[in-house]
């Protein structure tokens, strides 16, 4: 039990050859003591566990070895390299600059540097958690790290290098450690289990890799613990037990529930990860992580980007050629917008389980009907036809109003209320009220307004009528339908009303084009001489085109509104010095305020503000 040493320790890189997943650091290294060419700075920074210091320490070894190995390698055989080996050297001093940060510490350092080496040609001063030294501190350090003396090496190392002066940064060579790889951590682990002999499973080790988030210390360290916890056999569920993982299990049953729309199974899955401890935030992140690697397993140029063991990828593969790409799309978009409200939202619950129902209805969005055990569908965020489906195919409504107004009862058309509805802004004067003569012989007082479809006028009859009645209602409505458009009146046109129905039309727009209702409130629709047609400026072809494309919409939505026909739109650029842009409530009060200073002084004797 005393003669216990962890693993990290125990199996730490001696030679430049041991050291994982920093080849081109190593390489670069060797060859700069191969050629003689050292600097007098080096700085070390990355993630932890990485092996920063641990290259430092094997570089300040292999630069004072007196018998270096033709590889550019120590020879751990001569008195530098066995003094180092036995923690006795007096050629290799640290300093833990996370509390030894003062300006004293600094000096007393300095005043080390000018003794030269006993035994060997350079003294190496490692400076670990170099970030940590204060201002002063650093700038006490600036003059022997310039100009140190020929026999002294500084070797910096700091996981934060965002924090170090741009003065020490320049003094440096830097060495930019990167993020070890799941692969190289797997081979690394099994070699140890090898070498303690210890039984392991593969997908046991890749989750001990992606825990520890590309650092080797904290891989090691994690294997000591599951070591322990699992008495030497090391299986995958012994692994995500340990370590509280959410099983890869769980998520293939949900991708699978999702497929099949199976809203209740989706949510009492989701149910049990939250028994066994899980975070929904947690959850939630997993899911879109394994709907790219699904992504990623579709194409067999990507297949190399999917981080799992071999039987694990397989079930990724299998599973990946039932999803389609654009499912995928749409599943990690709902997964990331979750992920980005989790935090804000109140009932964290409620928010997982609703992306959920859509995740399991993005087959089947078009069925409206369901299917008994889930509810109606739920269109996901991101849809677009809500827009299309408001302002599309006004003409039709009109023609319908008009068709259905005539077609009414005589009986309904007298108990009819006659109050005048609301107008358009252009409409300012109303029609005397005039006679229709209707198939029957009755006569009718009526007053020309803007029809209005009642909820049970359009509804299907279910009576059939012989078929002499339905030609004959045919032809009455044909010729009815025909008498109502002759009675149609085009309203006046007004611009201001125009501007108004615009803004209108902009703010119905969806979330996904929220830029471009932006920039249609910032544009003023301008009336040309026929007083139907109206011109919009816009700034470039790009915009021109967007809005050539939206432009029967908006023509259909202002026909509607203002009750004109033979409104059109025109778009063209604008000249390059004409202005635009509407005029915000700021820039209008500084236009006025250049014509009248007291606006000014009324401002600021009041203390208003503009909203």
């Amino acid at each position: 039990m005393d003669n216990y040493i962890v693993s990290a320790r125990k199996y730490r890189p001696a030679t430049f050859d041991t050291v994982i997943g920093q080849r081109a650091l190593t390489t670069t290294l060797k060859n700069a003591i191969a050629n003689n060419k050292l600097a007098h700075a080096y700085l070390f920074c990355g993630p932890r566990g990485v092996g920063k210091t641990t290259c430092a320490r094997i570089f300040a070894k292999t630069i004072n070895c007196l018998s270096p190995k033709p590889d550019g390698e120590a020879c751990n055989e001569c008195e530098s390299c066995k003094a180092f080996n036995e923690q006795r050297s007096y050629n290799i001093h640290e300093l833990d600059a996370a509390s030894n940060n003062s300006v004293e510490d600094i000096r007393s350092l300095i005043e080390q540097v000018r003794i030269p080496p006993q035994i060997g040609k350079y003294k190496v001063y490692i400076i670990d958690e170099v970030h940590m030294l204060s201002t002063a501190a650093f700038n006490a350090f600036l003059k022997t790290l310039e100009e140190p003396p020929h026999h002294a090496i500084f070797i910096l190392a700091t996981t934060e290098k965002h924090k170090i002066l741009p003065t020490i940064l320049s003094r440096c060579q830097i060495y930019d450690f990167s993020r070890i790889s799941v692969t190289d951590t797997v081979e690394h682990l099994q070699s140890v289990a090898q070498k303690e002999g210890i039984d392991v499973e593969p997908e046991a080790l890749t989750v001990i890799a992606q825990k520890a988030d590309g650092g080797m210390r904290d891989a090691l360290s994690i294997f000591d613990q599951v070591t322990s916890f699992s008495n030497g056999h090391i299986t995958y569920k012994s692994v995500i037990e340990n370590l509280n993982v959410l099983d890869y299990e769980y998520y293939f049953r949900l991708t699978d529930y999702i497929l099949e729309n199976k809203v209740s199974e989706c949510m009492l899955l989701f149910n049990e990860v939250l028994k066994k401890g899980f975070d929904g935030n947690h959850f939630i992140t997993g899911l879109s992580s394994h709907f790219r690697d699904l992504l990623v397993s579709r194409d067999e140029q990507t297949l190399q980007l999917l981080e799992v063991g071999a039987s694990i990828r397989e079930r990724y593969k299998t599973q990946a050629q039932k999803c389609e790409q654009k499912f995928l799309y749409k599943a990690m978009k709902l997964c990331n917008d979750c992920d980005l409200n989790y935090r804000q939202s109140k009932n964290k619950r409620l928010l997982v389980e609703l992306t959920l129902i859509q995740l399991a209805q993005i087959t089947s969005e078009d069925d409206d009907t369901g299917n008994g055990r889930s509810p109606k569908v739920i269109k996901p965020i991101f849809n677009k036809q809500q827009t299309a489906q408001t302002v599309a195919q006004p003409q039709q409504a009109i023609q319908v109003n008009q068709t259905a107004q005539v077609q009414q009862p005589a009986q309904s058309a007298v108990q009819q209320n006659t109050s005048e509805p609301q107008q358009p802004y252009g409409k300012t004067t109303t029609q005397p009220p005039q006679e229709h003569k209707l198939p029957d012989g009755l006569k009718v007082s009526q007053e020309k307004k803007i029809p209005v479809v009642k909820a049970g006028i359009l509804g299907p009859s279910i009576k059939k009528k012989p078929q002499h009645q339905e030609e004959a209602t045919a032809q009455d409505s044909a010729v009815q339908v025909q008498q109502a458009e002759k009675e149609w009146e085009d309203y006046t046109v007004y611009e201001k009303d125009l501007n108004y129905y615009w803004r209108e039309f902009a703010t119905r727009l969806p979330k996904e084009e929220a830029a471009n209702a932006g920039r249609m409130m910032n544009m003023s629709p301008k009336l040309l001489d026929d007083q139907t047609t109206f011109e919009v400026a816009v700034d470039n072809e790009m915009v021109q085109k967007y809005m050539q494309q939206l432009a029967p919409q908006i023509e259909n939505h202002l026909r509607e509104q203002l009750h004109n026909r033979k409104i059109k739109m025109t778009v063209r650029i604008s000249a390059p010095k004409e202005n635009i842009r509407a005029y915000s409530h700021v820039e209008r009060f500084q236009m006025m305020s250049k014509k009248n200073p007291n606006l000014l002084k009324l401002k600021e004797a009041f203390g208003l503000e503009l909203s």
